[in-house]
């Protein structure tokens, strides 16, 4: 069983910086791509960013990839999503999830486990 848990979510003022992580238990994590999603209030979800199972390949979503970075320690099993310069349009849940795949990517479909999910709030 693949267990994955979020953290470092909270609430911030427009302009400041905030690095979420997660952990994954339960399986060997450098076996899995992994990846970001958000849910805004009302909204559907959608991809943020992902990262191989070696860490050589990373996407984002457009309108992220400028600010925010997507990084993994597997000696920790642990990936992290550095975000900066956040505005109220970030405010969200965040979701970890990962994929048997070595390779993921943006669609929710090739995601395998997921997290409960982070709450980032982001005040004008």
């Amino acid at each position: 069983q693949v267990q994955l848990v979020e953290s470092g979510g909270g609430s911030v003022q427009a302009g400041d910086s905030l690095r979420i992580s997660c952990v994954v238990s339960g399986r060997t994590f450098g076996r899995y791509a992994m990846g970001w999603f958000r849910q805004a209030p009302g909204k559907e979800r959608e991809f943020v960013a992902s990262i191989s199972e070696s860490g050589s390949v990373i996407y984002y979503a457009d309108s992220m990839k400028d600010r925010f970075t997507i990084s993994r320690d597997s000696a920790k099993n642990i990936v992290y999503l550095q975000m900066n310069s956040l505005n109220h349009e970030d405010t969200a849940v965040y979701y970890c999830a990962a994929s048997d795949h070595s390779v993921s990517g943006r669609t929710e479909e090739v995601y395998h486990y997921w997290g409960q999910g982070t709450q980032v709030t982001v005040s004008s």
